[in-house]
């Protein structure tokens, strides 16, 4: 029988996996493959949380550089990952996942205010969790929010699923075909290469807390699953 090494995971989904090779929005093949495979993970008794981002619909730091006020940007921001937390649960609960939406900023027409008791409590009963509205604080990313939320709910790992790339390389591999793939790191290195896979605030917290990451590419349909049973793919980060 399968066996996940893993009780209580958060999945960070970039808004770029969301859009998949379009770029921008929403691509509903995307979205039911991670519906899918959350579904996957959940049938291996898995609690899941997800966080997501929202640059496949609005990206704070460009339009701060570009002249607009940066905690507009970034208020901006967060409520495009309210619409793909809501895109998310819509695809989850077509298929009969019972899900969540928690937002750190105050909407209660279409989502529950974050609470961090309320956010475990539906976990124990078995719903995916998806963390939206970032922290609610502007100048802070989603990759943060992922690590704050991972401390608060007491989470085993980060999932980092990548929709372009499949592990952390010491440039990129898109770009650069002689890139060299890591597929083991430590905070510091991340955060002393610079390697951009996630933010300093969000790598030294996880540092603190003692929380690992995984870095893999969602361009194979089943990867999250596969990484909950502890195969070896992507990037290591501890």
């Amino acid at each position: 029988m399968e066996k996940a090494i893993y009780k209580r995971i958060i999945l960070k989904l970039s808004g770029e996996a969301l859009a998949g090779e379009k770029g921008f929005g929403i691509d509903p093949d995307v979205l039911r493959d991670i519906a899918a495979q959350v579904e996957d993970v959940r049938r291996l008794g898995v609690e899941v949380a997800i966080v997501v981002g929202g640059g496949n619909i609005w990206r704070g730091a460009p339009a701060g550089e570009r002249g607009m006020d940066r905690a507009t940007a970034d208020y901006m921001g967060m409520l495009a990952t309210v619409l793909n937390a809501m895109a998310l649960q819509d695809a989850l609960e077509t298929r009969g996942v019972d899900t969540r939406v928690q937002t750190a900023i105050a909407m209660q027409q279409v989502a529950e205010p974050y609470i961090r008791r309320r956010a475990i409590r539906h976990l124990e009963k078995g719903r995916v969790v998806i963390f939206a509205g970032g922290t609610g604080n502007p100048y802070f990313s989603t990759d943060t929010t992922a690590s704050l939320r991972a401390a608060e709910i007491e989470a085993e790992v980060i999932l980092l699923a990548k929709g372009k790339v499949d592990a952390v390389y010491d440039a990129d591999p898109l770009i650069n075909p002689e890139a060299k793939k890591f597929t083991e790191l430590t905070y510091i290195d991340l955060i002393n290469k610079g390697l951009g896979v996630m933010d300093s605030t969000a790598a030294s917290l996880c540092m603190d807390n003692r929380i690992p990451l995984i870095v893999f590419g969602l361009n194979k349909s089943g990867n999250i699953k596969r990484v909950v049973l502890g195969e070896k793919i992507g990037t290591y980060v501890v």
